[in-house]
């Protein structure tokens, strides 16, 4: 695969998804398209493979113009180098393994389909099983067999429509790690449509926020998981620590905008697009609300410190998840998480007044929004085990 081959999309249409969503991938890269159902997640999959037309917009692979409505370009799915695999899996049930695979080399010659076909029945980990049924087979070795034919087609990018959505929690993580593994070697652009956030986190180099159909945000995955372009992509995100404040100060060679929020001052990481006296919505991930230890305290607490009262103290096996009343008037509590060792050893108990350290660095700031001080929920993807 050329290193220079990327997968361009531009989509646009008003009924019946509405889409405007525009990304690229890049050869040996991995992007994730996140969002709630309904977000035309897997619309936007169909109309790059050619299953569905948009009303406008283009899709270009490796220098080749899949779709240009403005042009009247619409290649047939059967013209595109496109591998896809379905959540279905959607194999032949009377074909063997060996036989799926081989029903995706039509450009083959028929006495070098059987060998290639084994090759990569080995590439996906399922050698000595090329002559069992797809009924013979568990929903993991049925889903390798699926991403085994989707390469048979030698594609220039590969789709893969949550395929690991349908198979256990131990089965899920060894087929993500062998996919991570796999990357490696082919070496083309993939394009991932997940509802599962931890997943997308694993897998991905960039992420694609929808709502709606809407691109949102895309960029790489740790810095749109860190640091959201707004409060709706924040609540698609499921990031539950999410407060309204106000701008009080920015110092630039400090590094640092000041933040009011109830009748705390927070130092934020510096944030010179908002001005002094500007509303902000603002968030903090869990693991940047660090617990103040009873016993012995530290210098370091001494950063952003906040107190509030217990309200949930949950326990999940080897860390426990707790939510604290610090008195915010939608009544939205400040979540961490710890591990568990470290609350027992705290006896921390629902009811107990504790201390926090919100971290500088963990602070993020984005422009406000009308239902983040009403703490009124939001429709948001599964956090999947």
């Amino acid at each position: 695969m050329d290193e220079r081959a990327v997968l361009q999309v531009n989509l646009r249409q008003s009924a019946p998804i509405p889409l405007a969503a525009r990304f690229d991938c890049g050869a040996g890269e991995l992007v994730a398209l996140v969002g709630p159902s309904g977000s035309g997640k897997t619309t936007i999959l169909r109309c790059v493979a050619g299953l569905n037309r948009p009303d406008e917009g283009d899709v270009r692979c490796a220098g080749e113009v899949w779709l240009d409505t403005a042009n009247g370009i619409n290649l047939a799915p059967q013209l595109r180098s496109v591998g896809i695999v379905f959540q279905s899996y959607a194999l032949f049930p009377h074909l063997s393994a060996l036989g799926n695979v081989e029903s995706a080399m039509a450009h083959v010659a028929a006495g070098e389909r059987e060998g290639r076909a084994r090759d990569l029945l080995e590439l996906v980990h399922l050698s000595g099983l090329e002559e069992r049924l797809p009924r013979q087979l568990s929903g993991g070795q049925q889903q390798r067999v699926a991403l085994a034919r989707a390469l048979a087609r030698d594609p220039a990018v590969l789709l893969l429509d949550e395929p690991f959505s349908a198979v256990d929690r131990v089965t899920r993580r060894r087929l993500q790690r062998e996919l991570a593994q796999l990357r490696a070697r082919i070496r083309m652009p993939i394009v991932l449509v997940t509802h599962d956030l931890d997943e997308a986190r694993v897998l991905a180099d960039r992420m694609v926020i929808l709502s709606h159909g809407e691109t949102l945000q895309d960029g790489p995955t740790m810095q749109v998981m860190a640091r959201p372009a707004t409060a709706q992509v924040a609540r698609l995100l499921d990031q539950n620590n999410l407060f309204e404040g106000r701008v009080l100060a920015q110092h630039r060679d400090e590094g640092k905008t000041l933040l009011s929020w109830l009748d705390y001052t927070l130092d934020a990481a510096y944030a010179p697009a908002f001005d002094v006296g500007d509303p902000v919505a603002w968030m903090i991930p869990p693991e940047c609300v660090i617990l103040h230890r009873r016993d012995r305290p530290s210098a370091g607490e001494r950063e952003n410190p906040v107190s509030g009262m217990i309200r949930e103290y949950v326990p999940m096996g080897e860390s426990t998840s707790i939510a604290l009343d610090v008195g915010a008037p939608s009544g939205v509590p400040l979540a961490m998480s710890i591990v568990t060792h470290h609350a027992r050893r705290n006896n921390l108990a629902v009811g107990d007044q504790v201390s926090v350290t919100l971290l500088t660095s963990g602070i993020h700031l984005m422009p406000p929004a009308d239902d983040v001080a009403g703490g009124r929920p939001a429709e948001r993807p599964t956090r999947r085990a």
